[in-house]
């Protein structure tokens, strides 16, 4: 994910108050890229439940789940229809956005963890659910939404007007090395500017059989012969879509990166038609144009654009074949709050299938939805999730890590007793208040922070000279210096991080540093409460927010 997510989360990070956020994408790939560098493997299993799971869907959700339900103890049998795991991850997103060696590595540590496959097996039709149900204990639907939904206008059967989706996995799969000289893409997500990339760096050749044609490629007629690429030339990409180019979905610099690749990008524009030759195939697509808002027709405003190859971008939804029982009207699959499918007992549902949207949104998802797998195996009611799911530091978990678990307390021996200052079975002076509240900046010490400038990756993005076959990875991930530098921006907020500022500014003393040997991450400072007259000024000289007197505003 830290190549490919648009990173949301950085556009709330408190530091965009001091100078900029945290590159938390990047900090994500050097800890990835380490973890594979030095093959550190997930040995966190849980002990065996004698549970077993179907998983269907080896793509972002599902591989996810994979991992969450071993360190559970679960065991996990995972089913795929295609040849190798990765989803949309594969299949979707181009080799040089998800480097395929880094790709296999993060797949195998998951697999490695005991999870079973069964490869080039399609749920409901080469395996009955029924016989699913009996076999296993739940059932995770993970089944991305694998099938792209073609442009509703008229003309749009030509056999050169094709799917978003359906292109990228003829790319990925090695099949499709060509494009079509004139190639019009139909969209405005990561999804059509992905396409239009592509074609740009497949290029075309000017003579070219029937069989040859990329629509035959993608449909799997036949696959291109690599000797014919050999000649191949720019082709013109073109890029439109119904909202104004700066409120495209896409990410930003998605969109910049591909005007630098020569992609023409082009927004207002509402497609009307398919223009087709008396052969049927499709020679232009009529457009109106729009108003600002990306929705108002503007009268008298159509015009035709040139293309021998049009795609449509616009959209994804599930095949549901075999699965109709459990197809929505758009078909998709509903999900409830816990991620259990409706009138299903035993079956959940995570990922695109629920609603096509981020790779990050598949993983959280599916980290919701096996939890409710765990209660259900477990017959334990479950409870109103929270309005925001997040993962928490956990203090007394890191105690017992480190061998600092606090005594035991019995309530026989010891009594009635309130008094926790100086007993060794409660954890002292301790809140994580990012787990019960968002801490704005407002309540941070911003004063305490200096300016420091983000330490950037570097991205190989090609000119629109040098596109024609440049497939390298396009994002340049951090050394261990720049990462360790960019992390040290990060102001912890809600949490400590040991600046001594309270111990410092204390006028009574009454804060101390935990004895050596007895502190460790998150667990630092203590408090003589027979000294401490309630101030303040711990609070407020604490950078991150994490002092809160209580007191009220």
């Amino acid at each position: 994910m830290g190549r490919v997510c648009p990173a949301p989360c950085e556009d709330g990070c408190n530091r965009n108050q001091v100078e900029d956020h945290v590159g938390i994408n990047s900090v994500e790939q050097f800890i990835g890229d380490y973890g594979l560098d030095k093959k550190l493997t997930f040995d966190d299993i849980g002990a065996d439940t004698g549970k077993k799971i179907a998983i269907i869907g080896g793509g972002p959700a599902g591989l996810a789940a994979a991992y969450q339900l071993r360190r559970k103890g679960h065991a996990v049998t995972l089913f795929d229809e295609r040849e190798e795991l990765g989803g949309m991850m594969r299949y979707g997103i181009p080799g040089y956005r998800t480097p395929r060696d880094v790709l296999d590595g993060e797949i195998k540590r998951i697999v490695d963890m005991g999870v079973e496959t069964r490869m080039k097996t399609k749920v409901g039709v080469d395996v009955k659910i029924e016989d699913m149900e009996k076999e296993y204990d739940a059932i995770l639907w993970a089944l991305g939404a694998q099938s792209g939904r073609p442009l509703p206008v008229e003309g749009a059967e030509a056999p050169n007007c094709l799917t978003g989706v359906d292109f990228l996995a003829a790319f990925n799969e090695g099949r499709l090395k060509l494009v079509s000289e004139k190639v019009l893409v139909i969209g405005g997500g990561d999804t059509s500017i992905d396409v239009a990339s592509v074609a740009r760096r497949l290029g075309h050749i000017t003579e070219i059989r029937d069989k040859d044609r990329p629509e035959n490629i993608v449909l799997g007629h036949t696959a291109h012969d690599v000797a014919a690429s050999a000649t191949r030339q720019g082709a013109k990409v073109i890029l439109m879509s119904r909202s104004p180019v700066e409120k495209m979905n896409a990410a930003e610099h998605e969109i910049k990166d591909a005007l630098r690749e020569g992609v023409e990008v082009r927004g207002r524009l509402n497609p009307v038609a398919v223009i087709r030759a008396a052969d049927g195939r499709a020679t232009a697509l009529r457009v109106q144009e729009l108003e600002e808002d990306g929705k108002t027709p503007i009268e008298g405003s159509e015009f035709d654009i040139e293309a021998d190859l049009i795609v449509s971008a616009i959209g994804q939804t599930g095949d549901m074949q075999g699965l109709e029982g459990f197809a929505n009207e758009r078909n998709l699959m509903d999900a409830d709050q816990h991620y259990q499918v409706p009138g299903k007992p035993g079956h959940f549902v995570a990922g695109d299938i629920v609603r096509p949207h981020l790779l990050t949104t598949a993983i959280g998802q599916a980290s919701i939805a096996v939890e409710s797998i765990d209660h259900y195996l477990k017959h334990e009611d479950l409870k109103k999730r929270p309005k925001v799911d997040k993962h928490h530091f956990d203090l007394l978990a890191k105690l017992r890590e480190t061998g600092l678990e606090p005594g035991q307390f019995d309530v026989e021996e010891r009594g009635d007793m309130r008094g926790t200052a100086s007993s060794d079975w409660a954890v002292h002076n301790y809140e994580d208040r990012s787990k019960h509240e968002i801490v704005p900046s407002t309540k941070l010490f911003l004063g305490h922070f200096p300016y420091t400038d983000r330490v950037k990756r570097t991205e190989d993005v090609p000119s629109s000279a040098e596109v024609l076959g440049h497939f390298q990875e396009r994002m340049q991930g951090l050394n261990t210096e720049q990462a360790q530098e960019e992390a040290k921006r990060c102001m912890s907020c809600g949490l400590c991080f040991e600046c001594d500022n309270c111990v410092i500014y204390c006028p009574q003393d009454a804060i101390f540093r935990v004895k050596k040997g007895q502190n460790t991450m998150g667990r630092y400072v203590d408090t003589d409460y027979a000294k401490c007259v309630g101030c303040h000024i711990c609070a407020d000289v604490c950078p991150t927010g994490y002092i809160d007197m209580a007191m009220g505003e």
